[in-house]
């Protein structure tokens, strides 16, 4: 069973627990906690419920995603922090992600951070035939498993993966003049500020580009006291991108948070 990694997820399961626990005569006490985690917990599954389902393909690799030993292949992955199935975009984000691009009309997308590929694939189904997604990884371990995954899908072949530290990848692609309508960032939360600065910095945002940024919630630690080194720098992330006068912004509490960010 995957761990709460949200702070939707992290709230629900502590009410379970609380619920669990609780010995109380206060039945009017127990009546509100039980109606509480009620709220929490039944969110998440009726969104599920009520957005549109997966293609097969994707339910494929999440199901692939899901059964990999990723604590037993740790040796073969390259990245600092161990690779774990809650890296794994959701169904409601990843559908989502693929509205928006459908909504932009966009044909050029910039993923930062591909992992299994989840999301990858869920905005290149709603790409145009001619349309083109570059994935940028750091982990050649998950960019040949994602490509098998592609390999299984008829939109696959609009994903074109690049296996390098995402900043390299990314002066190459402004060295090279190239230019993308929407950018999803889920990659090292340490480097998120630089991500944003080299994007609005050169031209590979388009003009009307749009940025869509991953975990802006990360378990809810960037509003809490105590943070992890990933918690402040999402903290640290936030408030940059909500001083910049060079773009508006807004924070969705989707999954661990999505920030859609343009250029003002």
């Amino acid at each position: 069973m995957a761990r709460p990694v949200t702070p939707l997820g992290i709230l629900a399961k502590t009410l379970e627990s609380i619920v669990q626990k609780i010995d109380t005569t206060d039945t009017v006490l127990k009546d509100e906690l039980c109606y509480a985690y009620q709220i929490a917990s039944g969110l998440d599954p009726y969104l599920e419920d009520c957005t549109t389902p997966d293609s097969e393909p994707l339910r494929q690799l999440v199901t692939k995603t899901q059964q990999e030993e990723w604590g037993q292949n740790w040796q073969k992955q390259v990245t600092e922090v161990p690779l774990e199935q809650e890296m794994l975009s959701g169904h409601v984000e990843g559908q989502t992600l693929k509205m928006f691009v459908r909504m932009t009309q966009a044909t050029r997308i910039l993923e930062i951070g591909m992992f299994t590929g989840y999301s990858a694939l869920a905005m290149a189904e709603a790409l145009p035939e001619h349309g083109q997604v570059v994935a940028c990884e750091v982990d050649p371990y998950v960019a040949q498993f994602a490509q098998h995954c592609f390999d299984n899908s008829p939109h696959g072949h609009k994903i074109k993966v690049k296996v390098a530290p995402a900043l390299l990848t990314m002066r190459q692609l402004s060295d090279m003049g190239e230019s993308f309508d929407f950018v999803f960032i889920d990659a090292d939360k340490g480097g998120y500020i630089d991500y944003f600065n080299f994007l609005l910095e050169t031209n590979l945002l388009a003009p009307n580009g749009i940025i869509c940024v991953d975990n802006t919630l990360l378990q809810g630690e960037p509003y809490l006291s105590e943070k992890s080194a990933n918690g402040s720098a999402i903290a640290q992330f936030n408030r940059h991108v909500a001083n910049d006068p060079r773009v508006e912004q807004v924070l969705l509490p989707l999954r661990d948070g999505l920030t859609i960010i343009r250029r003002v």
